[in-house]
């Protein structure tokens, strides 16, 4: 996969001072983001989120899922320690955002996460990666510590000649609203998740 860099800019944020990078993604008018809070060093360790798009959480505050609250946490934490949160255009696990919507009816229906994707004719995660570790390498990125609970992320880097020094956990407290979707993430997706 080809990835290019489109352009780059200032943003000062309310978590800090950040350069974001806007590289190519499969929907033109959407490119794949990268917020970098910090001098980008190669022969460091830089710490890595890898976030895909979650319009109801990161932008709206839904607490159906913990994802906006993991975006806040990782962009304090960068803004205030240096790292590269990289945002990936990927809406609900990679079904899109009214598939998610559809896909929470069925769990307002009693479903889990994993059996209203399924009933949508969809697999339980249809994202991809590999445009996180091409942005990486463009970045000149080879050793890394990923914050993230899920064993797909840190498995999609083992023959991608970028180091996982560490997995560090980005854990958020469970809410009676996401309670159930974290427990289908720890039971049907082995996510590393310990509060529940």
């Amino acid at each position: 996969m080809s990835i290019d860099k489109l352009a780059e800019t200032r943003i000062p944020t309310v978590h800090g001072e950040f350069q974001m990078l806007a590289f190519t993604s499969e929907f033109s008018e959407f490119p794949h983001l990268a917020m970098v809070s910090g001098e980008i060093d190669s022969n460091d360790v830089i710490n890595v989120r890898i976030h895909s798009e979650c319009m109801t959480g990161d932008v709206f505050g839904s607490v159906r899922c913990d994802c906006g609250e993991q975006l806040d946490t990782s962009m304090d934490f960068f803004g205030q320690n240096g790292g590269v949160l990289l945002y990936l255009r990927q809406e609900g696990r990679g079904i899109g955002l009214v598939n998610k919507m559809k896909a929470y009816n069925f769990q307002d229906e009693g479903m889990d996460t994993i059996k209203a994707n399924h009933a949508l004719g969809f697999h339980t995660d249809l994202r991809d990666f590999t445009p996180a570790i091409e942005m990486l390498k463009a970045m000149g990125i080879s050793r890394i510590n990923l914050f993230t609970n899920n064993p797909e992320k840190v498995a999609s880097f083992e023959t991608s000649g970028i180091e996982v020094v560490e997995r560090k956990a980005l854990e958020i407290d469970p809410r009676k609203e996401n309670e159930a979707y974290l427990r289908a993430k720890l039971e049907g997706m082995g996510h590393f998740l310990q509060k529940l």
